[in-house]
């Protein structure tokens, strides 16, 4: 059974989640793809992935980031990590842009910032022990072969695998215990951010519980900060201090969690909330999914691109895009009509 944040540890004084100090600001962040076409393949359009994303990441809290498959959650997770490079906007990391920097100069930012990736399988070296993968990271960074394999023995027991797992080979071990493996390997260089990118839903539903109380355990024991990508709203609900709801390159509406599923401002985000069948009939405004189908990104509506599928929509909502304002200090939502 997956424990709530508050089952798992109630907050004491003191604790990071209650920093309101940003360890991480995304500004502005967009990603174009370019699409090629005709005989010689010349650039023909392009696909914005990823639209004039702004939001921080608070110091010791789990922020998290959720959409429809194809909104752009997994590039925008990449460019925050310089994985892959964006159009433009830019990245603070504890009040450095890191968005320019060299390799030489990011470098001591790659320890501080990790990555969980969504397929246990793909992940993993099948050429390499679990020893050389986990402790790779520890090796590039200069530290000496019998301190890093007293480090990765540790840290193996740490994430809940047996200690002769250090000379097996990842076909050895199931999806839950890969990504068991993909946990310890992020975070062998003991980061200061984590990012988690849709990390269970490769897994069966009863090891998906196992590995998310893990993460949530591991939270706290090394003070992480995270950024946690899902689809999947009742993981986000479990896990997250506040979220940002993401449609089609845009973010929609940001804020605390339980305000955000409690009293959603977005009909994107009250149709999500609507469908998902465990919450209480008082707190869901629907019971379906949004209607209609997301459109393609490589030509997306104009105006709000969520109109089409609006239940709320007029005029305007076609042919000028929404402000993502403030409603209060904590919300920030993207529409005209509310």
């Amino acid at each position: 059974m997956l424990l709530s944040r508050k089952q798992a540890r109630e907050p004491e004084e003191g604790d990071l989640i209650e920093s309101t100090t940003p360890l991480l600001k995304v500004k502005h962040l967009t990603k174009i793809f370019p699409v090629k076409g005709g005989t010689f393949g010349k650039i023909v359009g392009g696909v914005r992935a990823v639209a004039d994303v702004s939001f921080q990441v608070r110091t010791g809290e789990v922020f998290g980031l959720v959409g429809e498959s194809g909104c752009g959650k997994t590039t925008l997770g990449r460019m925050i990590l310089r994985l892959t490079a964006p159009t433009s906007g830019g990245v603070i990391f504890d009040n450095v842009d890191i968005s320019e920097l060299s390799r030489q100069k990011l470098r001591p930012y790659r320890h501080r910032m990790q990555i969980i990736f969504q397929d246990p399988f793909g992940s993993l070296n099948p050429r390499k022990t679990v020893g050389a993968i986990v402790g790779e990271p520890l090796r590039l960074s200069g530290m000496s072969a019998g301190k890093v394999k007293v480090n990765v023995e540790e840290m193996l027991a740490t994430v809940g695998l047996p200690v002769d797992s250090y000379s097996r080979y990842p076909h050895e071990f199931s999806g839950g215990q890969r990504q068991r493996l993909g946990i310890a390997r992020a975070l062998s260089l003991r980061p200061d951010f984590l990012l988690a990118d849709e990390p269970v839903s490769a897994l069966d539903v009863s090891i998906q519980a196992q590995i998310l109380n893990l993460l949530m355990t591991l939270k706290e024991q090394f003070n992480l900060t995270m950024l946690f990508i899902s689809h999947d709203l009742r993981v986000i609900r479990s896990l997250c201090d506040r979220v940002a709801v993401m449609y089609l390159g845009r973010l929609v509406e940001e804020g605390p969690v339980e305000d955000v599923y409690t009293n959603p401002v977005h009909p994107y985000t009250e149709a999500l909330v609507g469908a998902i069948p465990e919450l209480d009939p008082d707190m869901r405004k629907k019971d379906q999914e949004p209607a209609g189908e997301v459109p393609s990104p490589i030509e997306p509506p104009p105006g709000c691109h969520f109109h089409p599928r609006c239940p709320l929509v007029i005029d305007r909502c076609s042919v000028e895009v929404p402000e993502l304002s403030y409603r209060n200090k904590d919300r920030r939502a993207r529409c005209h009509v509310r």
